[in-house]
């Protein structure tokens, strides 16, 4: 068996391969998207550039995480696998990027290649079973049938693609969380090491982070370059094959939990998403302005602040699944009411509209005119306070100077 320095040394080799390959090619992505004509233009209200930006940058995250997956791949075949799936799914990406396909046929290429990544070995065939009888395994872990198996994997695959691809509406903040979250994975699957086999996938997820980090440079606020379709719909799917292919899952304590726990941001602003639209009667699939982030910069944090804001509770949830996976549940459960917290901060406005339902649909461009009005009025308040402290400072000074002179006019008749 391989020992313990081995693995460290590829990680190594895998991060400066993929932080130095997708970082030299980030700029050569931005030629080559002028070049095809592949710029993001500001064209409604719901983008917050306002200058049009190369979005092939998905290039240079591909090409970094690839060069460095070479190095775990050798170790694993369901890397491999899982290197072929993303190359479509980056494929049918920059499609998308150049002839902007329907969402109707990009969500059927993704179903696809979930279809052909399942049939090719990466499946979700156990999850933990810790609340009662059931067909299990001498681990007690409940056995998926054949069709439940393919139903959940490919469910997983497509909605956690999606669900990153969402998360790509302001700089850097894609790019960063999915990094934080390989991260997070990866050292989960440092943890429990040699001993279940996990560390080729603990390679192959420092690689995707890799990417991403050599990308971040030219990505964080204010961009020179957006990763595009191309770039997220490939981060999502390896974040998501990678964290069930089958030796990170048995590192888990409830099967499928931890993936979800270190992916719950971007699960949780889909999954409210989709309600939003639902009680909207709008299709799942219109874009609108109510995500977290949008949220966020209704209340004038701006692009950064927002990002850095995000990227601190995606990396709360990294660290609770890392407890979970040490089975510090106490710690975790706790952590996690923290995030939770935030993430309901995030999305009620301080003048909350009665019901759920008013706060869930709200649109964060009610909240924007809510949120100017108020420093509007703010800004009122304190210019009056300014030229009442003005004019009693001018009446004090006045004041004092009708003392002064009455004090000299009564200095001169006594001399005189």
């Amino acid at each position: 068996m391989l020992g313990i320095s081995y693995y460290i040394s590829r990680i190594a080799e895998a991060f400066i391969i993929g932080f130095v390959v997708a970082y030299l090619t980030a700029p050569i992505s931005i030629k080559l998207a002028h070049r095809l004509g592949v710029i993001d233009t500001p064209k409604d209200a719901r983008r917050v550039h306002k200058k049009p930006i190369p979005r092939f940058g998905g290039m240079s995250i591909f090409l970094g995480s690839m060069a460095a997956m070479v190095i775990p791949a050798g170790m694993n075949s369901n890397i491999k696998t899982a290197m072929i799936g993303g190359a479509m799914m980056y494929i049918l990406g920059i499609i998308d990027d150049i002839k902007d396909i329907k969402p109707a046929v990009k969500f059927g290429g993704q179903l696809l290649i979930a279809s052909i990544v399942y049939a090719m070995g990466i499946r979700i065939t156990f999850i933990s079973n810790y609340f009662g009888a059931a067909v299990t395994d001498a681990h007690a872990n409940v056995i998926l049938s054949a069709g439940v198996s393919y139903i959940i994997t490919v469910f997983w695959i497509v909605g956690i693609t999606n669900a990153v691809n969402l998360m790509d509406g302001l700089d850097g903040l894609a790019a960063g969380s999915v990094a934080i979250m390989s991260l997070s994975l990866a050292y989960i699957a440092y943890i429990h090491g040699v001993r279940l086999g996990s560390m080729p996938v603990c390679v192959a997820l420092v690689a995707v982070a890799a990417g991403c980090l050599g990308f971040l440079p030219y990505n964080f606020s204010p961009a020179k370059t957006f990763m595009g379709d191309g770039g997220a719909l490939y981060l999502g799917y390896m974040i998501a094959v990678l964290s069930v292919i089958s030796p990170l899952k048995r590192a888990t304590v409830v099967g499928a939990l931890i993936p979800m726990l270190t992916l719950a941001v971007p699960i949780f602003d889909t999954a409210l998403a989709m309600l939003r639209r639902a009680l909207k009667h709008e299709s799942i699939m219109a874009a609108d302005k109510g995500h977290l982030h949008h949220h966020l910069m209704a209340a004038g944090f701006g692009q950064r602040r927002s990002v850095l804001i995000m990227y601190g509770i995606v990396g709360i949830m990294g660290e609770v699944a890392v407890l979970i996976s040490r089975e510090l549940y106490k710690d975790a459960f706790f952590l996690f009411l923290v995030a939770f917290l935030y993430l309901c901060i995030i999305i009620v406005p301080k003048k909350s509209k009665k019901g759920i339902k008013r706060i869930i649909t709200q649109d964060t461009s009610d909240l924007e005119k809510e949120y100017f009005t108020e420093y509007l009025n703010y800004e009122r308040e304190r210019r009056r306070e300014l030229r009442e402290a003005a004019k009693a400072a001018a009446d004090a000074a006045l004041d004092e100077e009708e003392a002064n002179t009455e004090i000299n006019d009564k200095t001169n008749n006594t001399g005189e």
